[in-house]
């Protein structure tokens, strides 16, 4: 079984080379956009939220306008969406605070990202990764799911143990597209339930796979 150093230098080379796409599939324009479909992504998929989006930005396209619109205006644009009523009271809150604490402006320290309502620590990972390329990692569930199969995490028990053993050993100038490469893995290949071993390219280094061979053999 190989070495976890060995793991991650596997994992950073085949994804170096064999690029996924590393960049959010949520559609936007600007950060205050990028901001709405991460808040809106949360247990719902992206497709869902890029179907929503386009009618929300359109009506709301500034954070003034959105702070000042009715939590059952917004209902209306999103409640196709998971948990429509708690996110439109989220984004009418979020942008209320942008307005009146960040000049209608996204800081861009992590911490100053979550004390902004509807903000949690997987959100403001991924605006600090994507609008400023910062080295953070935001630990969803296919990141949390594939990290401790392949083997690069372990024994982690929730999101925040995952991303720091991440953050330790992936280079800083890795970590954002460390993320997505994580995350696109799996959503197309280890995926949560049969995953496409034969169409992965690190099953030398996965642990999974290794058990997964044990028991077919």
């Amino acid at each position: 079984m190989p070495k976890k150093e060995e793991r991650y230098k596997t994992f950073i080379e085949y994804f170096s080379i064999h690029k996924l796409i590393a960049e959010t599939e949520l559609h936007y324009k600007n950060p205050f956009h990028l901001l709405i479909a991460v808040i809106l992504s949360a247990q719902c998929t992206d497709k869902r939220v890029n179907l929503i989006t386009p009618s929300l930005f359109k009506k709301f396209p500034t954070p003034e306008s959105l702070a000042k619109a009715k939590y059952s205006d917004v209902f209306r644009y999103i409640k196709s969406c998971s948990y429509p009523n708690n996110k439109a009271r989220h984004l009418v809150e979020m942008a209320k605070a942008l307005v009146s604490n960040y000049n209608s402006t996204l800081p861009s320290d992590v911490d100053e990202l979550q004390k902004i309502p509807g903000v949690g620590r997987k959100t403001a990972n991924v605006i600090a990764s994507v609008v400023f390329n910062k080295p953070v990692m935001a630990v969803d569930t296919h990141v949390f799911r594939v990290s401790a199969r392949i083997g690069l995490t372990t024994n982690a028990k929730n999101p925040l143990e995952a991303e720091k053993q991440l953050i330790k050993h992936i280079p800083e100038d890795k970590i954002p597209s460390a993320h997505h490469w994580l995350l696109l893995h799996g959503r197309y290949i280890c995926t949560a339930k049969n995953p496409k071993c034969h169409e992965c390219g690190i099953t030398k280094i996965c642990k999974y796979y290794k058990i997964k061979l044990s028991k077919d053999i």
